[in-house]
């Protein structure tokens, strides 16, 4: 049975890619406004009310107005947005980092997209967090690398006009919208001390969670590698693995897209230092890989299908 999908916000960058994971099914019929209907509340009202599925990928305050205007009892959502992601009544769209968080998103009507840096943070800590690996009272912290499509139109301008921009930190008064969703859905008792920069490449990220495991207790890395290891074993889209060989992790300017989710514990010789790191696609898992997979998971489908593995 088809079933139809409406991209509201659909010219923005994580809209455009979500289009083209779609594109060809034939499990979804898109719904398409005119551009010069793309914003009339009248026209997006039909359409959201005559759509099986909404993906909202707008700013916080446009996405509430959206949810506002359904006026029936089937129409179910997947927002891109911050504004429903702690919120009450929403499913939080990341299905690997928690047990029976697959089948909540299965069953919801409403589903939250998760931030691209948390969900590279949450891959990391909210499983060792629950097996009591890691302490919930520990006070994180989190720097993280992302390409500057992550900023949207404004930070892709930015970038094109200057060119020998090639790093910018920010969020230097330690707020950000994304601090919530960590500290909620891995059950913090403290807020993540978050240290976010965006790098000349168009996608891709870091995350990066160092610790000193000898200041917690008994715990070892090599013990963090196995829980996540069996944590995730059998999944299509989330790997893990140890230092290994490796001697650095790279994001290179023009890499290809992906729907991956790579996870990493680099280890010192005596395993008392970690640094827990995911590389990810901050526009592919990060962004419109994981709508499309929230919706496969939510139209009963393989939640793989469409998505660049």
């Amino acid at each position: 049975m088809t079933q139809t999908v409406f991209i509201d916000g659909a010219v923005g960058t994580t809209g455009l890619e979500i289009a083209e994971r779609l594109s060809g099914r034939d499990e979804f019929a898109m719904v398409a406004l005119p551009e010069a209907q793309r914003k009339d509340l009248d026209a997006r009202r039909e359409a959201i009310n005559d759509s099986d599925f909404v993906i909202l990928c707008l700013p916080d305050e446009a996405a509430i107005e959206a949810v506002a205007l359904i006026d029936n009892d089937r129409t179910r959502v997947i927002d891109a947005s911050t504004a429903h992601r702690v919120a009450d009544g929403w499913a939080y769209g990341f299905s690997e980092f928690r047990q029976g968080q697959r089948d909540a998103i299965a069953g919801a009507r409403f589903v939250s997209n998760p931030g691209c840096y948390p969900t590279g943070f949450l891959a990391l800590v909210a499983p060792l967090i629950a097996r009591g690996l890691l302490p919930a009272d520990w006070p994180y912290v989190m720097n993280a690398v992302s390409g500057y499509s992550g900023g949207g139109k404004a930070l892709i301008e930015r970038f094109a006009a200057e060119p020998d921009l090639g790093f910018r930190t920010y969020g230097l008064d330690l707020d950000h919208k994304h601090m919530p969703e960590m500290k909620i859905h891995a059950g913090l008792t403290h807020d993540v001390i978050f240290a976010p920069s965006v790098i000349r490449a168009f996608r891709g990220m870091l995350v990066d969670v160092p610790l000193h495991l000898g200041a917690m207790g008994s715990v070892s890395a090599e013990a963090l590698l196995e829980e996540l290891t069996a944590f995730y074993a059998g999944s299509p889209i989330v790997s893990v693995q140890g230092r290994g060989e490796l001697s650095e992790l790279l994001i290179s300017e023009n890499d290809a897209p992906t729907d991956r989710l790579e996870l990493f514990v680099c280890g010192n010789a005596g395993g008392y230092h970690v640094r827990l790191i995911a590389r990810l696609d901050n526009l592919g898992k990060g962004a419109s890989g994981a709508a499309v997979q929230n919706l496969n998971i939510m139209a009963g489908l393989d939640e793989t299908a469409g998505l660049r593995l």
